[in-house]
């Protein structure tokens, strides 16, 4: 007698689930390969004082109920599982994390999707040969250790990495160029910022690749800015010692339109900054600020006007040697950096009105040539940071200071002998513009 259709469909899920449960079952053996490497794992890291991570992994019998492991059936021998995740370190603010170093046979876990070492002491170098054997690898992070050496060749051309982040570490060397090559088209996510000893050119392959997030902010990297990669959209090569125009990399068109982010701040960069940054579509925040740039500011009249909004949360192009005046097309920026440059003239009317409607919350203009700012009949507001001093006019009223930073005492106006008039390219070049 046939089953009534929903008797029938519970009977085949029921056999279903039994197979399951039984194909589970049967692989209950961690792969010998991976519990060796687990006992390494523990041989070479401990808890500091405070953390209680490794806990679990000293009390269990099974390594696949370790804390941070995660366990499936081997694809080839469905009779024993491989360790597919492993997260060392519980992440947590109040945690201290794990001091140690890493042994070589990490490399031996070669169904590893997911590596994550939490922030912490771990020292010595990564394991030379991590990429060879972790061919399955999609996230490698390590950040916020003591790792010391060189980024690993053989993390080049893993074909499924998508994140790679070893910021905040103590690295050094170059950075390898076989990251950014064709056969690293899976790359999205690239974080080494903060080692300081990372050294050398960005690699030319840099352009191709396919990277959306790069960090290599605050290390020693040298060169020129090659054109970016057209995917990207969170760009930071802040604190380096980098130089050169900013032509290649932005001008004739090669700007990526999905930037979103970028921060060149102090390196050594020079020329003018290049009109096609201001009319990015997509840019929220551009900082430049800590450079040689020189020329005015070449902001395209409808950049005031695009999608985004607000069009950008910050433009910081301060400490500088521009010239010329305040763009108007600035006005829509809620904060807005042009201080200590050479910049002379009039703030424009709608800089001004912005800042007293509130739409600009930050406007720092002080160490200037700058020679009036027309106060509109508006009181300013509380939330309102907004510094004028020491420019060639005196100041408008005491709230035209109350934001000034406090690091080197009150200034009011520039000394006389050191204004220029307000259409001279060059003005003043003596004392007082650090």
């Amino acid at each position: 007698m046939a089953l009534p259709p929903p008797l029938l469909c519970f009977f085949i899920v029921a056999v279903l689930l039994s197979s399951v449960a039984a194909w589970v079952a049967a692989a209950t053996t961690l792969h010998e390969r991976d519990a060796a490497a687990l006992r390494d794992v523990r041989a070479g890291l401990r808890d500091l004082p405070g953390s209680r991570f490794f806990e679990s992994w000293d009390d269990a019998t099974d390594p696949c109920d370790y804390a941070g492991v995660v366990c499936e059936p081997d694809e080839d021998d469905p009779a024993a599982l491989r360790v597919s995740v492993l997260t060392l370190g519980t992440g947590l603010t109040d945690s201290p994390g794990l001091a140690g170093t890493l042994p070589a046979s990490l490399a031996s876990l070669t169904a590893l999707t997911d590596f994550v070492l939490y922030p912490g002491r771990v020292a010595g170098a990564i394991p030379a040969d991590i990429g060879s054997g972790l061919r399955r690898l999609r996230l490698l992070s390590m950040s916020g250790n003591q790792l010391t050496g060189q980024i690993p060749e053989s993390l080049a051309g893993l074909p499924d990495l998508h994140t790679l982040d070893l910021g905040n570490n103590h690295l050094d060397g170059s950075i390898p160029s076989g990251l950014l090559l064709p056969s690293s088209q899976s790359l999205k996510v690239l974080i080494l910022a903060n080692n300081g000893g990372l050294s050398g050119q960005i690699p030319d392959q840099f352009s191709s690749s396919q990277l959306f997030h790069v960090d290599l902010s605050r290390n020693s990297i040298t060169g020129s800015l090659p054109p970016l990669a057209r995917t990207v959209r969170y760009f930071s090569v802040a604190a380096n010692s980098m130089q050169g125009s900013l032509d290649g990399a932005f001008g004739n068109g090669s700007a990526p339109t999905d930037l979103a982010f970028l921060d060149l701040s102090m390196n050594n960069f020079s020329g003018s900054i290049p009109r096609e940054l201001f009319a990015l579509p997509s840019a929220s925040s551009l900082l430049l600020s800590r450079n040689n740039f020189t020329g005015s500011l070449a902001v395209p009249a409808f950049a005031s006007e695009r999608a985004a909004t607000p069009p950008w949360s910050v433009v910081d192009v301060s400490h500088n040697g521009i010239t010329g005046e305040v763009p108007e097309e600035l006005a829509a920026v809620e904060s807005l950096y042009v201080n200590n440059n050479r910049m002379y003239g009039e703030v424009p009317e709608a800089v001004a009105r912005s800042v007293f409607a509130g739409r600009m919350t930050t406007f720092y203009a002080q160490h200037n040539f700058l020679t009036g700012f027309p106060v509109p009949p508006l009181p300013l507001p509380d939330s309102a940071a907004l510094c004028l001093s020491y420019n060639c006019m005196e100041l408008p009223s005491a709230s035209a200071a109350n934001g000034c930073p406090t690091i080197g005492g009150p200034m009011e106006s520039r000394p006389a002998d050191q204004c220029r008039s307000s259409t001279a390219a060059n003005a003043g070049s003596s004392g007082g513009d650090g």
